[in-house]
């Protein structure tokens, strides 16, 4: 990353002016820090709905199919008929099912959650004051265009800017 500028800000409703200020002017790649889940926030940066659900649901599907699949395959191996039911009976492999799914899903989850992590692999600055009272923006641009940046951020309310670079 080649540097930007960091912004603080005290007030909601400016930090998600500035965010829609920065996606009207073009710019992309900005991160934005807040202490807890603030929906007008979340409204103006507007994100893509994360890819890992996907994960979650193939690993699920990959579970219940693998846990109904092993105990019928298990049933068949080793026929034993007990009080006259059928070998295969669906009812009582759902808990094998189920448990499957939670399993595999679940790791397919963290499996998901670490691959895309590590392929953005985006390292901007960091404010402690960011999971206090405040929220931050760092937006990374080059040097000349960091006047433009700052006086955008600025004018927007934030009550700090500065350059970090690396």
């Amino acid at each position: 990353m080649a540097g930007g500028l960091l912004a603080a800000y005290q007030h909601i409703d400016a930090a998600s002016d500035a965010v829609k200020t920065l996606k009207l002017q073009g710019y992309e790649g900005f991160t934005v820090y807040s202490p807890a889940p603030l929906h007008e926030l979340l409204d103006a940066v507007n994100h893509k709905v994360s890819p890992v659900r996907l994960w979650t649901l193939f690993g699920g599907l990959i579970g219940c199919a693998a846990g109904f699949a092993m105990a019928i395959w298990m049933s068949l191996d080793y026929p034993t008929v007990v009080g006259g039911k059928p070998l295969a009976s669906i009812i009582p492999y759902v808990v094998i099912g189920f448990e499957l799914t939670i399993l595999i899903g679940a790791l397919s989850t963290l499996a998901g959650l670490a691959f895309h992590a590590w392929q953005t692999n985006q390292k901007a600055p960091y404010d402690g004051r960011f999971s206090n009272d405040h929220i931050g923006i760092f937006v990374p641009c080059s040097a000349e265009r960091r006047t433009a940046v700052e006086d955008l951020l600025r004018t927007a309310g934030a009550t700090e800017v500065r350059v970090e670079t690396d």
